[in-house]
């Protein structure tokens, strides 16, 4: 399936173009980082197709796609927590997007059931990194 999103012409325009020319990896796929509107908390990172970002435009609703289960999917059809997107960036090189999601529904954004996908802090320690959960 073609991409429905135009390819760019030059790195001027990709940069400081008033064209959304998202640039997918080599599997297809782009990184978008989601955070929460009101708290601005990261609440997950995932990956979107071109089918998937062209539905999270097209609806409202974020869309991702699955590395794992190698599957499209609307966030909230299994958790309950449905992402509706207030704003969608891109950064500078348009590889990467950031969406800012109100939610709605119980559970959280992670699939464990944590408001957040970021539940532990990575700390040095003697003999090497240290996990520590949070609540914060």
């Amino acid at each position: 399936m073609a991409s429905p999103f135009p390819s760019f012409t030059t790195k001027q325009a990709l940069e400081e173009g008033a064209v959304f020319t998202p640039r997918f990896d080599d599997d297809g796929l782009i990184v978008c980082i989601t955070t929460d509107a009101t708290s601005k908390d990261v609440l997950m990172v995932a990956y979107m197709n071109a089918e998937s970002l062209r539905l999270t435009l097209q609806t409202g609703v974020a869309h991702y796609w699955s590395r794992s289960r190698q599957t499209l999917w609307r966030k909230g059809d299994t958790s309950g927590q449905v992402q509706n997107v207030v704003e969608m960036r891109t950064d500078c090189d348009q590889d990467a997007v950031l969406l800012s999601v109100s939610v709605e529904g119980d559970g959280g954004a992670c699939h464990t059931g944590r408001p957040t996908c970021f539940y532990r802090r990575v700390k040095a320690s003697a003999d090497g990194a240290q996990l520590q959960f949070t609540t914060d």
